[in-house]
């Protein structure tokens, strides 16, 4: 029985070192990676979002205002930005964005509404913006103090 528990920890041993050395790349005689890279995950051919600003801080509103504001950006990467996904942490913000690939070079907005209604106090919205970029996120906020109504 000690044996065959023995030959079951080896063989897992052994199959872990193996997957290993295939994740690590190609290791040449002088100790050296040679990671296998293809131009289309390389740095120096992704899309880059270039924001004029990731923060927006709306100042003071009133409980139940909506505030509208446009993140402009800019493709300063080689190939078309393809922006697949924009989501906020809670919905009363709503994000929207362009559908068609942005060339390089070409600008863009993502428009986000919030709505206060519900919303008391310090106010930071994360709008989460899912692209082919590297990295693939990239977070935007929208910042501000909501004021409640007093009851009488």
């Amino acid at each position: 029985m000690k044996k065959l528990i023995l030959s079951l920890i080896t063989i897992v041993a052994l199959g872990a070192c193996n997957n290993a050395s295939k994740q690590a790349g190609n290791v040449s005689n002088n100790g050296a990676i040679n990671a296998n890279v293809s131009p289309a995950n390389s740095n120096d051919s992704a899309p880059v979002f270039k924001f004029e600003k990731e923060s927006y801080d709306f100042g003071q509103i009133k409980e139940g205002e909506q505030v509208s504001y446009e993140f402009a950006f800019k493709n300063t990467g080689n190939t078309p930005l393809i922006i697949t996904g924009a989501t906020a942490t809670c919905g009363c913000t709503v994000p929207e964005f362009p559908k068609e690939p942005i060339a390089p070079n070409g600008q863009g907005k993502i428009s986000v509404t919030f709505d206060s209604k519900g919303k008391g106090g310090m106010q930071n919205k994360v709008i989460t913006v899912t692209a082919n970029t590297i990295p693939s996120t990239t977070q935007l906020h929208l910042l501000g103090d909501v004021k409640t109504l007093a009851s009488n």
